[in-house]
């Protein structure tokens, strides 16, 4: 099996997530961050741990995570894991088929909780203000899929309601994105 495509899309896939974690993590820890007022607890635990080792560290970890996760959900996407395409378009499709079910309303009860439907709707419908609502909307769809796995896999899906989360990437909807 030819592996050099594979081997050369890691390592870009790895650059540009540590880049973006890098921006994330700097943005999340500025004085006046969003991020400060909305979740208090997981910021001072990310400044804790960068702190104990060093920011580069926490950055290639994070970004090592979520490189994990994405690789996981992709191969669970190609061998119909997955219920619904959690990276994945659906074919004929652009973007990732959970984010076009939730645009038609179609989200699965399941897997998202109450309280993030009721969040996803009104983002989409126009209710909650937002500057990119359908990148919102995804990020919040991927938390729910990678807590759904939680359960079955907590080795490499473990329940994403800390400073992880808030280093997501935030470009997941782009042509470039990872």
């Amino acid at each position: 099996m030819e592996t050099t495509k594979l081997k050369k899309f890691a390592q870009s896939a790895r650059v540009t997530l540590i880049e973006q974690v890098a921006t994330k993590l700097n943005f999340v820890l500025g004085e006046e961050s969003l991020a400060r007022r909305e979740n208090p607890i997981a910021v001072k635990k990310l400044e804790d741990l960068a702190r104990q080792q060093s920011e580069q560290e926490v950055i290639e970890r994070i970004a090592y995570i979520w490189f994990n996760r994405f690789c996981a959900l992709r191969f669970m996407d190609m061998n119909r894991y997955n219920r619904r395409l959690v990276v994945s378009p659906a074919t004929g499709d652009i973007q990732p088929e959970v984010l076009a079910l939730a645009k038609s309303g179609d989200l699965d009860d399941k897997v998202v909780p109450e309280e993030s439907r009721e969040q996803i709707l009104n983002l989409l419908n126009g209710k909650a203000p937002s500057r990119n609502p359908e990148a919102e909307v995804y990020r919040l769809l991927l938390v729910a899929y990678c807590n759904q796995w939680h359960e079955s896999m907590p080795f490499l899906f473990q329940r994403i309601d800390d400073y992880t989360e808030l280093l997501m990437p935030d470009d997941l909807l782009s042509s470039s994105s990872v």
